[in-house]
């Protein structure tokens, strides 16, 4: 298709090979890949207005996780390694034996296999050919690599971000949808669905265009409208009561009304696990409801493994050290969440301020709290919301304690610090304990001067979601446990994946990998159709 299409939809289309409900990373690449598949007529729309296109995925950092052999595998296709650097880098391989392991991992074993296999599988191809659409991918200096002994060493199997974050990404996939002829209509909300009685026979989709209710027919529907981490009252009712506190880090039109229509309307399987989502440490100081268009993914608070985190009480909570950052981060928001008042302290001292990241903890981006001492820190944090100096203070001594007991027990086989492996620089010791242990990258926190940043909750995403029938793409009836005709689903609409937390950069690339699935599923479904055949199935 060329650029010569116009995408905007006014008046609205009566109808269309295939219509993709949600502008996010799932929704774009699900309506560009049906295009490239055979679908002529692809509408995608979205109940947001012009200026919140994007969903969720505009917030992001715009990390893929992905399969590679090693550095010259992803070389071709990121724009910001000259060979100079090249030639410093220290980038592994990411096997599809590590990925599952981390999927394993993180996820409690309970991934769906076939489902993960699938990600897992098609991850670097789907990266390739998002590359091939326009893409701009990154080596992820800033948030995945450190420098150590003049060797930048990328760490936690994740490598490639787009340029720009979640602005870059959503810019490029626009601009893309523009030049396959993909026809967009935003403050159009899905309102209800009716679905086929008969092979061939078309859907109908109700919508809500700006105010005025019309009907779309359609072959095919791919729902890729995001979860409902923007919605307290159904946050409250699957994740938990103290939920409806938590902050929205993303889109606030992620309220999850598709979920809903699909389950009553196509009895669509409700699956996965919907007690979880994607929660993390995020500034405690920004508007609760949505995220900032303009800071984007800069309220992250994610610098804790290389200090500590305490609560309103004075006492820590997590063990800061567990595992890379990669691991824990989208886990510890609910940590966090769980505290009194809901809020937590990042603490940090002059050793390992430096190393934070600007974007994240600059002095224009989030309030920095200083001081020379660990008792005028505490004065300090007493003013923003800590209830008790005498434990914040006691804390931080008993964990230095902790820190020096172990250096003592190990002197004859040191450690050597490290951020981007599990060093294994703890506070285990014989002498001193510490609940819980911080078992890697402790370092004393005893070299002022000192900082600390105020963090709370931020969801991301929710992991609840439908039934996928791993080989068509089409969302599964709960009655009959049949594959539903003509629907189908991707993004975070699709339940099975992640359980309890998941691995950074996976989130996108689920969403890259099943919405391409889903436009080539779809654009099958039509030109059998079309063609006046039964539809093939199997992809």
């Amino acid at each position: 298709m060329t650029t010569q299409h116009r995408t905007a939809c006014d008046p609205l289309p009566a109808a269309c090979d295939v219509l993709v409900v949600g502008s996010g990373n799932a929704g774009f690449v699900a309506a560009i890949s049906a295009v490239q598949s055979g679908a002529e007529h692809v509408l995608l729309i979205d109940k947001c207005p012009d200026e919140w296109v994007g969903g969720n995925t505009y917030f992001t950092a715009g990390a893929y996780r992905t399969t590679h052999s090693g550095l010259p595998d992803l070389l071709p296709m990121v724009n910001n390694v000259d060979h100079e650097t090249a030639q410093k880098i220290e980038l592994s391989p990411y096997t599809e034996a590590d990925f599952h392991a981390d999927l394993e991992k993180i996820c409690d074993g309970r991934s769906n296999a076939e489902l993960a296999s699938i990600l897992v599988w098609q991850s670097n191809d789907t990266i390739k050919w998002l590359s091939r659409q326009g893409i701009r991918f990154q080596l992820s200096f800033n948030r995945q690599a450190y420098e150590v002994e003049g060797k930048i060493k990328f760490w936690g199997g994740l490598s490639l971000m787009t340029e720009d974050g979640g602005k870059g990404l959503v810019a490029d996939l626009r601009k893309a949808a523009l030049a396959h002829g993909v026809r967009t209509s935003w403050n159009t909300a899905l309102v209800d669905l009716q679905p086929p009685r008969r092979m061939g026979d078309e859907i109908i989709a109700m919508v809500n265009n700006a105010g005025k209710e019309t009907a779309i027919r359609a072959q095919a529907i791919i729902l890729a409208a995001g979860g409902f981490e923007s919605n307290p009252r159904m946050r409250g009712q699957f994740l938990g009561p103290d939920w409806t506190r938590a902050m929205v880090r993303g889109t606030p039109y992620n309220t999850g009304d598709c979920l809903e229509i699909a389950m009553s309307r196509l009895d669509a399987q409700p699956y996965g696990d919907w007690s979880g989502c994607h929660a993390v440490a995020w500034d405690a100081n920004v508007n609760p409801s949505m995220g900032d268009r303009v800071a984007s993914n800069e309220h992250t608070k994610s610098g804790y493994p290389l200090g500590l985190m305490l609560n309103t009480d004075g006492r820590r909570f997590v063990d800061e050290g567990a595992d890379l950052r990669n691991y824990t981060y989208a886990e510890y928001g609910r940590a966090v969440l769980g505290q009194p008042d809901h809020v937590a302290f990042q603490v940090w001292d002059s050793r390992v301020a430096s190393m934070l990241r600007s974007e994240e903890y600059r002095e224009e981006g989030v309030e920095r709290i200083t001081a020379n001492s660990i008792e005028e820190l505490s004065e300090k944090c007493l003013a923003r919301g800590l209830r008790n100096r005498a434990n914040f203070v006691q804390t931080i001594r008993d964990y230095n304690e902790a820190v020096y007991a172990n250096r003592q027990e190990t002197s004859s086989c040191p450690r050597k610090f490290n951020p981007a492996i599990r060093d294994g620089l703890s506070t285990l010791s014989s002498s001193k304990s510490v609940d819980p242990p911080k078992t890697n990258w402790a370092l004393p926190l005893d070299k002022g001067p000192f900082l600390a940043v105020k963090v709370t909750c931020g969801i991301t995403f929710t992991f609840g979601g439908l039934k996928l029938s791993a080989d068509t793409s089409q969302i599964i009836n709960s009655i009959n446990g049949k594959p539903i005709p003509g629907f189908y689903c991707c993004g975070e609409m699709l339940g099975g994946l992640f359980y309890h937390n998941y691995p950074g950069g996976s989130g996108l690339t689920s969403g890259a990998v099943f919405g391409r699935r889903a436009g080539q599923a779809a654009a099958r479904r039509v030109l059998a159709i079309r063609q006046g055949r039964s539809y093939p199935g199997k992809l």
